[in-house]
């Protein structure tokens, strides 16, 4: 049981690493990125548009995100604007799992709708 835990974990810790410092090398289309986030399609997209907006800093849940950290919300709050605005989008959700409905050990945000 350890062994899975240390594996799970240290797996989490490389991805999270990897969207920290090492963005580029992640195999996916990026529509937007800045220093502090990364936007791209779903690999395995449930709605029309499915977007992951991924933080580079490593944060686990929501709640484990500082609140004094504007420059990521800023980020992403306009990250999700230009999107919404450049794909035209007429209704979207903005969604953030967490705790076992986290499927992913980084937080992460849904960018999605049907229209």
């Amino acid at each position: 049981m350890r062994i899975k835990l240390l594996r799970f974990r240290f797996i989490s810790l490389l991805i999270s690493w990897m969207f920290a410092h090492m963005s580029f090398i992640i195999p996916v289309k990026c529509l937007h990125e800045t220093p502090n986030l990364i936007a791209f399609h779903h690999p395995s997209p449930s709605y029309k548009v499915h977007i992951i907006i991924v933080p580079k800093q490593q944060v686990k849940t929501l709640a484990d995100l500082d609140p004094a950290n504007t420059v990521f919300l800023t980020d992403l709050y306009s990250t999700v604007q230009n999107l919404v605005k450049e794909l035209d989008l007429k209704a979207y959700r903005l969604i953030v799992n967490g705790g076992e409905y986290q499927d992913f050990p980084h937080l992460h945000f849904h960018l999605i709708s049907d229209l």
